[in-house]
């Protein structure tokens, strides 16, 4: 009675830390061993290969002003993840184009849409002469898997890492001019990824969230978007990319009592590996954003200048969560200059 207990209790701690679905998942046992190995832990990450193979066509759609459009899939740890291709018409440059790995935030995996979703922000990178392919995390519309979220699970990470690998292998990319864009809870994939390898040659990050870990303990998130959903005691769930060890559930209700300098937090802490990160990265945050809170911008921009690194961060004073308004076009110009700067 008491391991069924404690297993609905770790559900909905889980779920409300911001899970995107507990359906068809697994909750472990409490990890209290120290040789528990996080699947999350940037040293884990790195000492495995990530592949795939190369992208499959699925079906042609309706061009755009100057490039077409496609709807195509890869493989990611077995699980079939459906993506939204771009390819400027025209002749290919010596080498192949530049290329973009668009990683879209949280929206509810039952209602995202290939199609409908990021629709502006695909076609104005795609209007620059981009190659973008703006890929559906496992779980999220059609693609096959566990929608499980970033901040506490690599399955999205090793989705994008995936994308990467199946784009160099596209003969219309140049393997060595990839970038990555992350919204909100990919803001934290966007430099997961780029701790994890050098291939991603320069990140953005609009309105991202949960780069220490000690910053969701002093921001949290709020998102009205989501409504958590309730597990039933004893309910057998499985995922082995879900770190389900009693430090994340700490992190919600006993944050004062966390050791954030132990083993344990040191490892799957971004910015305590952030000696990793080698490519350049580029953050964009309004000040006015109701849902991630600036101050996670502003502490990654302090560490990022701290250690030297190479980025540049912009604030917007309006343009919420989103960037919209008047700061999107500035945004966004910021954003292509900075892809082509930098994917050389």
């Amino acid at each position: 009675m008491f391991k069924n207990l404690w297993i609905w209790i770790t559900g909905v701690a889980l779920s409300i830390l911001g899970f995107t679905s507990l359906e068809n998942v697994s909750i472990s046992q409490e990890v209290t061993s120290p040789s528990y190995q996080s699947p999350i832990s940037i040293p884990y990450l790195r000492s495995i290969n990530i592949d795939s193979d190369g992208i499959s066509i699925e079906q042609k759609l309706v061009d755009g002003s100057n490039y077409e459009r496609f709807l195509v899939s890869y493989l990611s740890e077995g699980n079939k993840i459906y993506a939204l291709l771009t390819v400027p018409k025209g002749e290919k440059p010596e080498g192949g184009f530049q290329a973009i790995v668009f990683n879209h935030g949280y929206i509810p995996p039952k209602q995202y849409s290939t199609q409908s979703n990021y629709v502006s922000y695909v076609d104005y990178l795609a209007r620059n002469g981009f190659i973008v392919l703006k890929i559906d995390f496992r779980g999220n519309g059609q693609s096959e898997g566990i929608a499980s979220g970033s901040y506490f699970s690599s399955s999205y990470t090793k989705d994008a890492i995936s994308a990467l690998k199946s784009l160099q292998k596209f003969d219309k990319v140049n393997p060595e001019k990839i970038g990555f864009w992350g919204h909100s809870m990919s803001g934290n994939l966007v430099l997961r990824s780029m701790l994890v390898t050098n291939q991603v040659k320069a990140g953005v990050i609009w309105a991202g969230a949960v780069f220490s870990y000690e910053d969701f303990a002093k921001y949290r998130i709020q998102d009205n978007s989501y409504s958590p959903i309730q597990t039933q005691p004893g309910t057998v769930i499985n995922d082995p990319n879900r770190d389900t060890s009693q430090n994340t559930s700490k992190l919600r209700e006993n944050y004062q009592e966390i050791d954030f300098n132990n083993t344990y937090w040191s490892e799957v802490s971004l910015t305590k590996n952030i000696k990793y990160l080698e490519m350049p990265l580029q953050i964009h945050h309004a000040i006015n954003d109701s849902v991630v809170n600036i101050g996670y911008s502003r502490d990654l921009a302090q560490i990022l200048k701290e250690n030297n690194k190479n980025f540049e961060f912009y604030e917007y004073n309006y343009g919420n969560h989103n960037i919209e308004g008047s700061s999107f076009n500035i945004a966004m110009d910021r954003t292509v200059k900075f892809f082509k700067d930098n994917l050389k």
